[in-house]
Order: structure tokens, then C-alpha cells, then sequence
């Protein structure tokens, strides 16, 4: 992706913001009112223990070659090394999980355009020289557990039924694997791979993640364009070159995203999520408006990214390795850390486009 200076706009959070099938988003009444942007909006990560000797996994990932791609449960060292990558320069995988898949592929491909290269449908030489000179080094680190890590309070059971959901007073994460898994952008299935044994409940404990800190984004954020048929969400500086590219789940068959042209309205983050089944969709046996409390389970995530179109945005989810692999309610839905990172560089007025 092309390099300049990370030039962002705050946007105010609204008071109330519309969603899909009729719900509405709102900011949860502890939200900060008006911070002051951070320079990179992903969680600042801790150096690796210089006195530590490193574990043979990470050995063999931090070192993989383009040839490696069979590991232990499935894992390839090199897809990982890729992903790693990916994400660093903005082309978002997704969930880091170390395996082979579409939003892997559609990551690749809009890396290979964005340089020039030959698409191709999977790693090449050229890709891969092109992501270690860019991106290269370590992808994984050693890192120590904090007390802000492991504290709860957590929600093991989170039930399905939003009846049931709206009388909790939050929605955080259901296990430390879950917020540790979030924090390096990772499937908990990697995490639990390169931790084999491991209690994530205990600060201190010493643990293998990626080293995801992305790079700053260079130019200003003009266009979004929402890709329904490679369920892909791509930000556009003035030029027409790609500076983010995250992959998305896009509407369904029965409550599709709209068609069109539209603007970005505003943000909300850590949303309130308000169900109102006379506007579109009935979950379960609910028939009567609900308020579903903030968090990042809340059903659009930890962020929302509001539209001129009435009922529809871009989001987080609660389910971030579902991704592309599920229909959502008419609305973009794409990881919490992902919308959080494009929520942090739009500006009211931003075109957003669907392209079919």
C-alpha cells in the first residue's frame, strides 16, 4: 500500500445511529466524548523479553519460507508469516489462523495490485520478496501477560437469545483466549496452537503472538468502496490507490446490502444495539423492542460506522473467524479490530459505494 502521513478527522459520535433491519446503534452512556486520535489505533503491543530464548515454533514461523506451508494442526508457517504481513501493510486477512482460505486469497490479490505484481492465486516468489522488504522481520513475539489482560469481568455463557441478552448490563468478551486473541488480531484456534498448555487466566504468563503492530496509514482517506462479490471493504485516497482493504461479510439473500452511493454519517463506539422486530427481522421468539448493552459480543461489535442510507453501516462483530463465512442482517460487518481501524480515518461526508 502506498506510503504518506496517518492525516485522520475525529468524528463526533451520534446520539443515535440507525442500523440494519430496522435496529438502532447507539453509543454506550460511558463512551469517551471526544478523544484525541492515536496516531495508530491498534492496541500498542509489548516488546519481546530480550533476555528469553525463543521457543522452536516461533523459530520455525519467524524463519518460514515460502516452501513452508505444512506445521503442526494445520498451520502453515508460511501462511502465517503472510498473514502477519497482510496485516501489517493494511491488506487484512482477516483472523490470523494460518490457513489457507478466501480472505487470505482476496488479501494477496489486492496486495498484488496494489504493487503492480502479477495476481496469482496464492503466494508467489515475487509477492513474498515484495512483503519481506515491506513488512518483513519477526511475526511472532514473546509476550508477558497483564493484569489488564486477564481481568474480567468475563461472559463464558453468552446466551443466543437476545431476550436473555438485553438483561445483562455488558457484553465483553466471554474468555481471556477471546481478548487475547482480539488484542494480536488471531483465531483462538492459533492461539491455543502456539500455547499448547498454557493458562491464559494468569498475568505474568509468557505466551506466542503476532507481532501485528500495523504500519501508520500514509495519505488521507477519500472513497470507500464496498465489494459484494469479493466481500471486501477497500478506502481509496484522492489518487485511486488502495490505503486499507479489509474483508467483510455483505448482507444475504433475504436482507441484502443496498446498492448505490451513499455517505458516512458518524461513528459510535462501544454502540448500544436496539432490536426492533416490527422493522424488519424477528430473532427467536423476541417481538418486543429490546436494548442489547455495549461491548465487543454486542451483536455490531465494538464499533459502528453509521450511512446516510437509513438502517445500514459498517461494523465489528462478535464472531470475527466467521467472517466472509456467514450472511449478515443487510449491514458490512467486519472485525472489531478492522472497523475500529477504518472507523479511526473516516470523516463525516465519505463516499461509500456498493459495488455489485
Amino acid at each position: 500500500m502506498r506510503a504518506a502521513r496517518l492525516n485522520a478527522t475525529w468524528i463526533g459520535l451520534l446520539a443515535s445511529l440507525t442500523m440494519a433491519g430496522g435496529q438502532t446503534a447507539a453509543p454506550a452512556p460511558d463512551a469517551p466524548p471526544s478523544p484525541a486520535l492515536p496516531a495508530n489505533p491498534t492496541p500498542a503491543l509489548a516488546a519481546p523479553t530480550a533476555t528469553s530464548t525463543p521457543s522452536p515454533t516461533m523459530d520455525i514461523i519467524n524463519s518460514a519460507k515460502l516452501t513452508d506451508t505444512r506445521g503442526s494442526d494445520g498451520v502453515s508457517p508460511a501462511i502465517v508469516r503472510a498473514e502477519v504481513m497482510l496485516d501489517r501493510v493494511h491488506a487484512a486477512p482477516g483472523v490470523i489462523d494460518g490457513r489457507d482460505g478466501e480472505n487470505f486469497l482476496h488479501a494477496l490479490e489486492i496486495y498484488e495490485k496494489a504493487k503492480g505484481l502479477k495476481v496469482t492465486k496464492g503466494l508467489d516468489d515475487n509477492v513474498w520478496s515484495s512483503l519481506l522488504a515491506e513488512s518483513g522481520g519477526p511475526v511472532l513475539m514473546e509476550y508477558v501477560l497483564t493484569d489488564q489482560d486477564v481481568e474480567g469481568p468475563f461472559f463464558p455463557n453468552l446466551p443466543k437469545d437476545y431476550g436473555e441478552l438485553a438483561k445483562l448490563k455488558a457484553m465483553g468478551y466471554r474468555n481471556p483466549s477471546q481478548k487475547i486473541g482480539a488484542m494480536f488480531h488471531m483465531g483462538e484456534d492459533l492461539l491455543a496452537t502456539l500455547n499448547p498448555g498454557v493458562d491464559l487466566s494468569k498475568a505474568g504468563t509468557k505466551i506466542l503472538v503476532a507481532e501485528v503492530k500495523r504500519q501508520p496509514i500514509h495519505g488521507t482517506l477519500k472513497t470507500i468502496v464496498v465489494d459484494k462479490k469479493k466481500s471486501q471493504v477497500l478506502g481509496y485516497d484522492r489518487e485511486g490507490h488502495v490505503l486499507v482493504a479489509y474483508p467483510a461479510t455483505i448482507g444475504s439473500r433475504e436482507l441484502p446490502s443496498p446498492s448505490g452511493t451513499y455517505k458516512v454519517k458518524g461513528v459510535a463506539y462501544n454502540p448500544i444495539y436496539y432490536y426492533d422486530p416490527d422493522k424488519n427481522f424477528v430473532q427467536g421468539g423476541n417481538n418486543e423492542k429490546l436494548r442489547l448493552p455495549p461491548g465487543p459480543n454486542n451483536p455490531v461489535g465494538s464499533v459502528y460506522i453509521a450511512l446516510t442510507k437509513p438502517t445500514y453501516g459498517l461494523h465489528g462483530t462478535p464472531d470475527p473467524s466467521k467472517i466472509d463465512k456467514n450472511a449478515s442482517h443487510g449491514c458490512v460487518r467486519m472485525t472489531n479490530w478492522d472497523a475500529n481501524e477504518l472507523a479511526h480515518v473516516v470523516k463525516r461526508g465519505i463516499v461509500v459505494r456498493f459495488k455489485s
